[in-house]
């Protein structure tokens, strides 16, 4: 079969190239030509350092890796409306209704970001890049289940077309086209993406605090006594950490982020640098806010920094999104500034402003415009340190 699909697309490359009449429409052809077979291009001159890894391959691995989020994540869906249903379902019947639930997410994302990655492609005449291969998968992870389709669409078009495509496409974009789309509906609909009734898939009005939000709506009381008192789910922190809880579809399980962050780290597609210094940056921050706790009736304060850890998104945040090389710092020492800063970004937002109980979406957007200065300044540190050297 794939001998035969390789026979049809030759036979009509000439069509598509140069001087054909369905020449302005090679984007198109090339995509699925690449999406098909692997391409048997390669440069033409030097310097460059070869290897069998080129942008496909590593989109490719980002998606794989993402996968086993989509698989928990399903059954999650599943848990959480049994919950709700107060009935018992085995995880495979969890995974089933989850995946009915997350599977029109999937293809609604993935059309919308394909129409206008192959419209800007044929307007611009140049090839259609495989990053929005990734971007389309971290959109349904960023959501709730119950997220409406015609919402996701429109929310997607943003991200790809104002969160890259008006910067010149990839690789000149500052902001992440993925969280971009999340910001969308955060800020214009806010009620399908905040709120306690978004998180579960159950009965009419059946809603429940979240485990940020639980501490956020409360005053004068320590955030852990809070969460061990609430029947309503477990949000002891090893149920936090192994994800049987509310919360979007993909940044519910630790476990499987770590192993996600770990794999790609280990191959070099993310830079373990942003990862520590988000760590680093998140904690000294939250022991900061622990001694102000007592000075304060912000129960926000009294989250200790385990807890942040497997609180939210912060980790999917960060292997997934923060770690992002086009929008995030290109030196070591900015990545060091850049991770840090985003950490601690992430806990003062989640602990000064209770409207914004999160936090880790605003604090990578802040980061993200900030990593081209943060860059500039290690570069001129660098030059300065040169040019003494170079004086003695």
């Amino acid at each position: 079969m794939l001998l035969t699909l390789r026979k049809i697309l030759d036979k009509h490359r000439d069509k598509f190239e140069e001087g054909g009449f369905l020449e302005k429409f090679y984007p198109i052809f090339e995509a699925t030509d690449t999406i098909l077979f692997s391409t048997d291009e390669v440069t033409e001159s030097g310097p460059h350092v070869r290897d069998s890894i080129d942008t496909k391959r590593i989109m490719i691995l980002v998606v794989l890796t993402l996968l086993p989020l989509y698989f928990f994540g399903a059954i999650n869906v599943g848990y959480q409306n049994a919950i709700a249903l107060t009935i018992e379902r085995t995880n495979w019947e969890n995974f089933w209704f989850g995946f009915n639930q997350i599977l029109p997410i999937i293809i609604v994302t993935f059309a919308s970001g394909a129409f206008w990655e192959l419209l800007f492609a044929v307007v611009r005449k140049h090839p259609v890049s495989e990053g929005f291969l990734v971007t389309c998968s971290l959109i349904p992870l960023t959501m709730p289940a119950g997220i409406p389709l015609w919402q996701i669409a429109v929310a997607t078009s943003f991200g790809i077309v104002i969160g890259k495509e008006i910067f010149g496409g990839v690789g000149m974009n500052i902001f992440n086209p993925a969280l971009m789309a999340r910001a969308f509906i955060f800020f214009t609909y806010p009620a399908r993406i905040s709120g306690d009734k978004v998180w579960v898939l159950g009965p009419d009005g059946y809603s429940g605090a979240t485990a940020l939000s639980l501490p956020a709506s409360e005053t004068g009381q320590n955030a852990i006594t809070l969460l061990d008192n609430f029947s309503q789910f477990d949000y002891s922190w090893w149920n936090l950490f192994w994800g049987w809880v509310p919360g979007s579809i993909g940044e519910t399980n630790k476990l499987l982020i770590i192993i996600g962050a770990l794999f790609l780290s280990f191959i070099k597609i993310v830079n373990w640098r942003v990862i520590v210094g988000a760590t680093i940056g998140l904690v000294a921050t939250a022991l900061l806010t622990n001694l102000m706790a007592p000075f304060s009736t912000n129960s926000m304060l009294t989250i200790p920094p385990h807890y942040h850890l497997v609180m939210g998104s912060f980790l999917f945040g960060t292997a997934f999104m923060a770690t992002e090389p086009v929008t995030g710092c290109h030196t070591n020492k900015g990545r060091w500034v850049y991770g840090i800063l985003y950490g601690s970004l992430t806990v003062i937002i989640r602990s000064i402003n209770p409207a914004y109980p999160e936090g880790v979406m605003l604090s990578i957007l802040l980061v993200n415009a900030f990593a081209s200065l943060i860059d500039w300044f290690v570069i001129q540190s660098n030059i300065k340190k040169r040019v003494v050297r170079y004086a003695q």
